[in-house]
């Protein structure tokens, strides 16, 4: 009844707070709509799925255990598409086109110019950022339907790796017509270094011909704001043209499946999910809230804010569900789609090198399972912790280490010395017979020790959070330092 009576109220707070020419205050009330929907939902669809065949057991709780939904991931992410769409005329300037302006370009400029300038205290995002709102909202529709594809055919790994790259098309052609600014950032220091710059003359070389190669190819000229001259003055800048495409594309390929390989335990993949829209949204806000950053920096930041925003609501929703004892699995659907949520407010907010700061957790876990992912040492179907029937405790779960080659058995050993992994040996002959699986789930239990599934849940997400909110802090005092630059006003200029 409670429940009820509270989906009742955050609903219409949330109709009320609806409103024109104010982004984030619309955002905050489609995040309620979205919360309300997707919480109301799940439980009425979650027998539909079942019937389907889209259910499984959770193997770390006691016998006897039912059969619960799988890919429920699928609701929020449907909800937030429809969300998105629902936002646009709350959020974009609406133009009246005059007749008389029709057949002249100038007086449709100047008309369009007149009428967004007459608004007053105007908030509304211009027209020409429409197509990168609906490439977004297309790659998201393209990645949940691969997501969810995956849920249904259990694509195998090396095969559904590439797909986020493919969803993400849209996006980048978008980027390439409407922004396509390929320049990055060259740290001072590395200019400074003794043969600095005949290094990144070097590099720029390399550049010239990989993009020549391209283009003659393609017949499309990549190069943006410098001709890939690298300028005398500092800040400098590398145009690294075509390959800042191919850096975009593997951003959109490493966010989805970061989160999809930290899994297995309840509540985690929604829960990172969560404390990484939080950590967005705190980045976000410092240029909001900052007098000092141009008008593109505000506006770019302010798009991530509208699509991160709903995303929490829609995501808070399924975390009661996935939360221990879960009650649903979200399923693949939901990590491709909210890992695509990231990049695309990284690509399109123009911030996609500081979003793989916050990303650190995942790229860390990344790093230690490539031995396991890329078969350096075996690498069983799951990895998920081991539940315990007799503490109800997880523990650490293992690899065989009979089957690793040469190579992966002096691998694992090394990785003994320094602690970041756990050897188990024959009582007897004193052999390594077993591994801890590698990722920083398990190397958690092998630091801590065994622990309730909920606990570790929790210390991963507390973990994430640490580290997303100091990435905000580094970005801002020693980014500045290294790179002589920065678009906020934080340390060092």
């Amino acid at each position: 009844m409670f429940s009820k009576v509270f989906r009742l109220v955050v609903l219409g707070l949330s109709l009320s707070y609806v409103t024109v020419n104010n982004p984030v205050q619309t955002s905050v009330a489609f995040a309620g709509i979205g919360y309300v929907v997707t919480y109301t939902l799940i439980p009425r669809l979650t027998t539909s799925f079942i019937n389907v065949g889209l259910k499984g057991k959770d193997l770390s709780k006691p016998p006897p255990v039912n059969e619960i939904a799988e890919s429920m991931g699928a609701v929020p992410a449907i909800t937030y598409l429809f969300l998105m769409f629902g936002l646009i005329p709350f959020i974009f300037f609406k133009y009246l086109v005059s007749f008389n302006s029709l057949s002249n370009d100038d007086s449709i400029s100047d008309n369009y110019a007149t009428q967004y300038n007459a608004l007053a205290n105007n908030r509304l995002f211009p027209h020409n950022k429409l197509a990168e709102y609906l490439s977004a909202v297309l790659c998201l529709q393209s990645t949940t339907m691969l997501g969810f594809l995956d849920d249904l055919f259990d694509i195998r790994w090396r095969h559904k790796f590439f797909l986020p790259a493919i969803a993400s098309l849209p996006l980048l052609i978008v980027y390439y017509v409407d922004f396509s600014v390929t320049s990055v950032v060259v740290p001072a220091f590395v200019s400074n270094l003794p043969g600095g710059e005949i290094f990144l003359q070097f590099i720029n070389q390399l550049i010239i011909i990989g993009n020549f190669i391209v283009s003659k190819i393609t017949g499309l000229n990549f190069s943006t704001l410098n001709e890939f001259v690298v300028p005398r003055e500092s800040p400098k800048l590398l145009d690294l043209g075509f390959f800042y495409y191919v850096y975009l594309a593997s951003v959109s390929i490493f966010a989805p499946n970061s989160i999809n390989i930290l899994a297995g335990v309840n509540g985690l993949e929604v829960g990172q999910s969560v404390i990484l829209g939080v950590v967005f949204l705190v980045n976000d806000f410092c240029y909001l809230l900052s007098p000092n950053v141009s008008q593109a920096a505000y506006d770019s930041h302010l798009f991530s804010v509208i699509f991160i925003i709903p995303f929490l609501g829609v995501s808070l929703a399924l975390l009661q569900y996935n939360w221990f004892p879960a009650r649903v699995f979200v399923g693949d659907t939901y990590c491709y789609f909210s890992g695509m949520v990231f990049a695309i407010v990284g690509i399109l907010g123009h911030f996609s090198k500081t979003s793989l700061l916050f990303l650190v957790p995942q790229i860390v876990n990344f790093i230690y399972s490539v031995p396991q992912l890329f078969n350096i040492v075996p690498c069983p179907r799951h990895r998920l912790p081991k539940f315990n029937l007799d503490n109800g405790l997880m523990y650490p779960s293992y690899g065989n280490y009979r089957e690793a080659s040469t190579f992966g058995k002096l691998l694992v050993r090394s990785l003994e010395k320094f602690g970041l992994i756990k050897l188990v040996r024959d009582p007897s002959t004193k052999e390594i017979i077993q591994f801890s699986n590698m990722t920083i789930i398990n190397l958690s239990l092998v630091w801590v020790g065994p622990l309730r599934e909920d606990i570790l849940c929790l210390l991963l997400l507390v973990v994430q959070l640490v580290i997303g909110l100091s990435m905000i802090a580094v970005r801002h005092t020693v980014g500045p330092w290294l790179f002589g630059y920065d678009n906020l006003s934080w340390g060092v200029k």
